[in-house]
């Protein structure tokens, strides 16, 4: 049976979703094509079809990723007091709970780097937001304080995933989101 082109592109774009979701929940790495593809009803085969290599779906993936992601900062940048919104989205219960659906700097491009494969996605998806957090800042250094920024909150909220006990993880997030708004003002 034939189906369409729209099926197509449609399974196309179930594949980077599920895989865009299961590269930052549980690392590139760990996430092999044969499950992704059975978790979506389809053959590891068929994967080829759509993609040339495991790398070609890790960036599409990642864009997929940074695309989702720029509209929930879009929202928090357009608040009053766009740096505090993001500070505390970023450093939420919900973002260290929700890994999947969050930002794909920690588990994506972390691992990316480890393995020596730095990715252009990773630099848009960064770059966007020191931008966005350079335009809520004022005075002097604003690109070295950005990345002061960025760095804190993907270190605090990696730090946060990776600690067993549930109150020192909600700890360090509450230091360094009171810390980081303080700082702010």
């Amino acid at each position: 049976m034939r189906y369409s082109q729209d099926h197509k592109a449609q399974t196309h774009q179930r594949i980077i979703k599920e895989a865009s979701e299961r590269f930052r929940r549980d690392g590139i790495g760990a996430t092999g094509l044969q499950p992704l593809m059975k978790a979506l009803g389809l053959t590891h085969g068929g994967f080829y079809s759509h993609f040339k290599s495991k790398d070609e779906l890790v960036e599409k993936a990642l864009q997929a990723a940074g695309d989702q992601v720029a509209g929930i900062c879009a929202e928090l940048f357009a608040q009053d007091r766009p740096l505090q919104a993001f500070i505390d989205a970023y450093l939420s219960e919900w973002h260290q709970t929700t890994p999947h659906e969050g930002c794909p700097l920690l588990t994506m491009s972390s691992e990316l780097g480890m393995r020596g494969q730095p990715s252009p996605t990773s630099d848009e998806v960064l770059n966007a937001r020191l931008q966005q957090i350079q335009g809520t800042l004022e005075g002097e250094n604003i690109v070295d304080r950005s990345i002061v920024i960025m760095s804190t909150l993907v270190g605090a909220l990696l730090l946060s995933r990776s600690v067993e006990n549930p109150e020192f993880a909600r700890q360090i997030l509450d230091v360094t989101r009171a810390h980081l708004n303080q700082s702010q003002t």
